[in-house]
């Protein structure tokens, strides 16, 4: 084929050696090049090592450059060594986009934006042409002036929509507010069953002479829509049934983004599922229903947990649970825990702990988890010792994210020994307890507030009297500065104990004061009601307050100092009439490790009845409270 080319051209030119002479002229010309930018690219170090970037802006507005300097690709740069030439040239062209985006997030539509590389205009710079070392960028943006919002128009709207609040006449006319209030027309359509509503025409002006955007967003509501099937994927060994009754989709009910968004929470919480997203069908269905599709990854079946809490009084502390995710195909949960505690400790024996607990989601409503449950507990404590049995079921309901509520039916038989001797007591119980809870994260929280307050009305069947016993926490979370590095956290609890009394009472329902879950820097249980004879016990009512103050040093250090104090009465209701304060304080460390944060307290005794030691140290997982 070469032959005959060459014989076409030789019939052309006539002249066959200056035809080849020529070809291996624009062969070698070929090769010098492809050897120039190989050399040029990679066999030479054309990297700038120290590439200098400046940005400038009219007036030198500093907010402004630091809003450039976080969107330019150049500035990322300028701090690594030996950068190819090519990738700096490659960045510079990127940044006229990104500057003019950022740009136009801050209201500056009519900008003129300059960057060069050792004073060429990188625009007019070829990417793959040797250009040497790049050793100085310059940005250059005169930014025009601010823009501000004209006229203004968004419809249809559903009733009730809320715009952004700086989508008005006259405020600054940012490109977020634009696409905000797009995105709330919509939603508010979505809110209320419309759940195809989208965007339609729109029409944004730029007026250069008045320095003004005016704006005209058409939105398309689209139909009301009903709840249609919920169509499950991806499941193997949960029941495709069980599935539909855990997510409790209302179907035939008007479409709701929170109905949906309630869905899937049932699926999280269920525990059986890894992944679990509810997907609304591209097309409407018959009679203007909307299908729904749950795309499931089902959870390994089962899980182990092992933990462990240190105090240098109260001695080492080890818990391990195991779990069956789905004991009979329809999520149902399995859990055995085990506790030992008050090992190495000088504060009475080794106390012992095992339980078995039994869960199964969707019972009689998509929000209502039955349970069952046995413990078994052996206490050694410096106070008393108490063995004791007890059998409970129930109904966990979740009455929304933050909100969960408990009612319970119960036996308990417990044998004893205290200041009163030995005694044995059986009784019936009716546990009830409420939850709020709106801490931004419970094992590190920052802002928010928890409530939990639990109350068991308990009958007599023999050893004791009928009465009531109750608890209840509070805890509230403030932080300051844009970054909240800085943390107050107060903790407030209740304690309270009506019908029998002292010499009556169970030995494991009356309350002390001391360690690492009251007074901190006091001894556990150290904090009781005096008998006489050197004999103690504990009381029917209870107060503790602490607050702590943690400082955030570092992204992953923070120090927390901190102050408790607890009481502890005869009486019923913890009224300061007849009981003793104690009081402790203390510094502490915090180690976030992502999971939450790994504790580490020094505290002291500074009031009250207590430990001799001179401090208490205490190693956990998560915050105090």
């Amino acid at each position: 084929m070469e032959k005959s080319l060459i014989l076409d051209d030789t019939e052309q030119d006539g002249n066959v050696p200056d035809i080849r002479r020529e070809a291996r002229r624009k062969v070698y010309r070929h090769l010098l090049c492809v050897l120039m930018l190989v050399v040029g690219s990679v066999g030479m170090p054309s990297g700038a090592s120290a590439l200098e970037v400046q940005i400038s802006t009219p007036r030198e507005n500093a907010a402004l450059n630091e809003t450039l300097g976080a969107a330019s690709l150049l500035m990322t740069l300028q701090a690594r060594k030996d950068i190819a030439t090519q990738d700096v040239v490659a960045a510079a062209r990127a940044d006229y986009q990104r500057i003019l985006t950022a740009l136009y997030e801050q209201a500056y539509y009519a900008p003129v934006i300059n960057i060069t590389l050792d004073g060429r205009e990188a625009a007019a710079v070829s990417p793959v042409a040797p250009l040497g070392d790049v050793r100085r960028a310059v940005i250059r943006v005169d930014p025009g002036p601010l823009f501000r919002f004209g006229e203004l128009r968004v419809a249809p709207l559903a009733p009730r929509t809320e715009l952004p609040e700086g989508f008005v006449p006259g405020q600054v006319a940012g490109v977020d507010l634009l696409k905000d209030a797009a995105e709330a027309g919509v939603d508010s359509w979505r809110a209320v069953g419309h759940a195809k509503a989208t965007v339609g025409a729109q029409q944004i002006t730029a007026r250069h002479e008045q320095a003004r955007i005016n704006a005209a967003i058409m939105l398309e509501p689209g139909p009301l829509l009903r709840f249609g099937d919920l169509l499950v994927t991806g499941n193997e060994d949960v029941r495709t049934k069980r599935i539909k009754e855990i997510a409790g989709l209302p179907k035939g009910q008007i479409y709701s983004p929170k109905t949906l968004e309630q869905a899937t929470e049932r699926l999280r919480r269920s525990g059986a599922f890894s992944v679990a997203t509810l997907r609304e069908a591209d097309e409407v269905g018959p009679g203007d229903t909307l299908d729904v599709t749950a795309q499931i990854t089902e959870a390994p079946p089962r899980r182990f947990r092992f933990g462990a809490e240190l105090s240098s009084l109260e001695g080492l502390g080890m818990s391990a649970m195991w779990m069956h995710r789905n004991v009979f195909g329809g999520a149902e949960r399995f859990r055995l825990d085990g506790e030992v505690s008050g090992i190495g400790g000088d504060t009475g024996g080794i106390d012992y702990r095992l339980g078995a607990r039994f869960e199964r989601p969707a019972t009689f409503h998509s929000d209502m988890d039955f349970y069952l449950e046995f413990e078994f507990e052996e206490l050694d404590e410096a106070a008393f010792n108490a063995t004791t049995f007890a059998l409970e079921t129930g109904i966990t309901h979740y009455a929304s994210e933050h909100r969960e509520f408990s009612y319970g039916l119960g036996y308990r038989l417990s044998d004893t020994v205290d200041a009163f001797g030995a005694r044995s007591y059986s009784i019936l119980t009716l546990p009830l307890s409420a939850k709020y809870d709106y801490r931004d994260d419970p094992l590190n929280a920052k802002s928010g507030y928890f409530v939990e307050a639990n109350t068991m009305p308990f009958v007599n069947l023999f050893g004791t009297e009928d009465g009531l016993r109750s608890k209840l926490d509070m805890r509230a979370y403030y932080s300051a500065g844009e970054q909240k590095r800085l943390t107050f956290a107060v903790r407030g609890q209740v304690g309270s104990l009506i019908g029998p009394n002292l010499a009556q009472a169970p030995a494991d329902f009356l309350y002390y004061s001391g360690g690492g879950g009251t007074v901190r820097g006091q001894s556990y249980q150290s904090l009781g009601v005096t008998l006489g004879g050197g004999q103690e016990t504990g009381g029917r009512s209870f107060l503790g307050l602490s607050g702590e103050v943690r400082v955030q040093t570092t992204d992953k250090l923070s120090l927390v100092g901190f102050y408790d104090t607890g009481y502890i009465g005869a009486e019923g209701f913890p009224d300061g009439s007849s009981g003793k304060w104690q009081s402790g304080a203390g510094l502490g460390i915090r180690y976030d490790t992502g999971i939450g944060p790994v504790r580490l307290d020094v505290a002291v005794p500074v009031d009250g009845p207590g430990s001799n030691s001179g401090f208490e140290i205490y190693v956990g997982i998560g915050q105090a409270f």
